[in-house]
């Protein structure tokens, strides 16, 4: 099975205008080029220029970018002001653009600030922003990108998953606040998926370090960013129109097994 492609629903997003923050690689882009086959008009961000809205653009997407830096506040209106300009309105929003910052007792105020500032600082703002055009709109809905680091203790992570442990209070509250505006917000907490990050961590070896993290998932593998797109897209339908405040986890089952994983010497049924 080819873990990397899902089949779009058609046109489940047609006439509705999304914004993906941290949109030109990783589970962000997948999200960005899913939100696009399913109809809908999306703008991206990014720090740097990588040729993603040529790439989208080429393929017939509705897409446009817009670079800068998620910490800035100036940003965030600006990504808002040019989103709603070109297209009119804004339905639905994904917060995912993240620092990754893991240190812990030699973490720096600055070290914190950073981590707050793109994170939750940033989505809180970006909320703030879109909030009025979706009511406008008759209401909308809103993902933030959290992690299996939100809820568990990891060596030398205080930074990230302090900062990813706001993001789902952030999302409970906001939920809480927007429902009389007919808007839903929840969390997507990925388990370790195959981003820059990871395949950075793996040397680029991919093939190599697949099954040993896998060990850490009931399903014994590590899962690939378009296997977030999906439950990220489900969030923002209308297919969810009844759940709100809640996390999503998309971890392979990271979180359901314990510390010690499957194991060297695992054997369950089916495993023969």
């Amino acid at each position: 099975m080819d873990y990397t492609k899902r089949a779009p629903i058609k046109d489940r997003f047609k006439g509705n205008v999304a914004i993906v923050t941290g949109g030109t690689t990783g589970i962000g882009r997948a999200i960005a080029d899913e939100l696009c086959k399913e109809g809908a008009s999306v703008a991206i961000t990014g720090r740097h220029e990588v040729g993603a809205e040529k790439e989208m653009g080429d393929a017939g997407y509705d897409v446009t970018f817009i670079q800068g830096d998620m910490a800035e506040e100036s940003f965030c209106e600006k990504v808002v002001a040019e989103t709603a300009a070109k297209w009119g309105k804004i339905n639905y929003l994904v917060n995912n653009a993240f620092s990754f910052i893991a240190k812990g007792m030699d973490a720096t105020r600055r070290d914190w600030e950073i981590m707050f500032s793109v994170g939750p600082f940033g989505y809180a703002k970006m909320i703030q922003l879109v909030a009025p055009h979706m009511r406008e709109a008759g209401g909308g809905s809103i993902v933030n990108m959290s992690s299996i680091s939100c809820r568990i203790a990891q060596v030398n992570r205080w930074t990230y998953n302090a900062a990813k442990g706001a993001v789902n209070q952030l999302t409970r509250c906001a939920a809480l606040d927007l429902a009389p505006w007919n808007i839903r917000v929840n969390t997507v907490s990925p388990g370790w998926i195959w981003t820059r990050e990871v395949l950075k961590a793996a040397g680029g070896d991919k093939e190599k370090y697949d099954p040993i993290w896998g060990e850490y998932h009931i399903l014994g593998r590590c899962g690939e960013p378009v296997e977030c797109a999906g439950p990220t897209l489900f969030l923002l339908s209308d297919d969810a129109s009844f759940i709100t405040g809640t996390d999503l986890c998309v971890d392979g089952g990271y979180n359901a097994i314990g510390s010690e994983g499957l194991g060297k010497t695992a054997t369950f049924a089916g495993s023969e």
